[in-house]
């Protein structure tokens, strides 16, 4: 009992990690294997191994290369399972069950009930976000990491904690109920991927439309990406973090009257990791705060 116990712990910190696959591509019997293909050289009668056979050199000794599909946002990569659905009809489910969602309480309900995503299966909670749903600007993260798998609610880890500092140099509060001052956030994600991994792009494909319809519903007058993740899926665009964050785009969305300012930033777990960027940092909440005065 105690063996199997061990291996269930095994595989668990395996899983946790990000290990979702075998390394070969097809399951191998090694017992069947013979003791030298097993490089265990068998002992003669004599009591000494046999000569080991000449080892092959030269280009014919070397293994064909494995070929990949080229990934797009369509194309879930290798080893990331989309869930029951496949590809495509996720990305249909996802749009269609987003686009039914009328308020947040119903998107929620939507999230919790998708299938197409196979974060779902390894994550502890949904985290879908929190404050005032009157707040004028809304922060959109990346993913959930093991403290907000943990409790259910996004930005509550040392980075959450960053966050709360940053917002509240420039007067802003994600617990506040005046909506001049509140701030409600979220993330491009709501489960956590394992080992806190990358998303592929398969998952940020499937999850996109739920996130789509919650900045619908929420109708903020600004929008804040924080990290790469959120900021190039949400504004479609190909440049990295450090090249997008501190300009303000118009995010467009059909569930919208009209296009919403929207600035991409640093990530506060990045900046945990490279205090040095505290500088550009601290510019961009400067240009949040002109804007939410009218000045810029």
């Amino acid at each position: 009992m105690n063996a199997l116990l061990d291996t269930i712990a095994a595989l668990r910190f395996q899983l946790d990690a990000g290990v979702d696959e075998a390394i070969g591509d097809e399951p191998m019997d090694w017992s069947a294997l013979s003791t030298r293909a097993r490089n265990v050289a068998p002992v003669t009668s004599t009591g000494a191994p046999p000569p080991a056979a000449p080892r092959p050199t030269g280009t014919a000794s070397m293994a064909p290369p494995r070929q990949y599909a080229q990934v797009t946002t369509q194309t879930p990569l290798q080893g990331s399972d989309p869930g029951p659905l496949g590809a495509a009809e996720a990305g249909q489910s996802a749009r269609l069950a987003a686009s039914a969602a009328q308020d947040l309480d119903a998107l929620k309900d939507a999230l919790a009930a998708f299938e197409g995503c196979a974060l779902k299966k390894t994550a502890t909670h949904l985290v879908f976000g929190m404050g005032s749903r009157q707040a004028r600007i809304m922060l959109v993260g990346e993913a959930p990491g093991e403290n907000e798998d943990r409790q259910g609610l996004p930005f509550v880890g040392p980075a959450g904690k960053l966050l709360d500092l940053m917002l509240g140099a420039i007067g802003l509060d994600r617990t506040a109920d005046d909506p001049t001052k509140a701030v409600y956030i979220t993330n491009m994600l709501p489960w956590r991927p394992p080992g806190n991994r990358s998303p592929t792009d398969g998952e940020i494909a499937a999850c996109l439309p739920f996130m789509a319809r919650h900045i619908e519903l929420m109708s903020p007058d600004i929008l804040i990406f924080a990290g790469g993740i959120s900021a190039k899926a949400m504004l479609s665009r190909t440049e990295g973090i450090t090249r997008l964050r501190g300009r303000w785009f118009d995010y467009h969305s059909p569930g919208l009257a009209k296009p919403v300012p929207s600035m991409p930033m640093l990530h506060p777990a990045y900046l945990l990791r490279n205090p040095a960027a505290k500088r550009e940092a601290w510019k961009d909440l400067l240009a949040l705060r002109l804007r939410l005065e009218g000045k810029e």
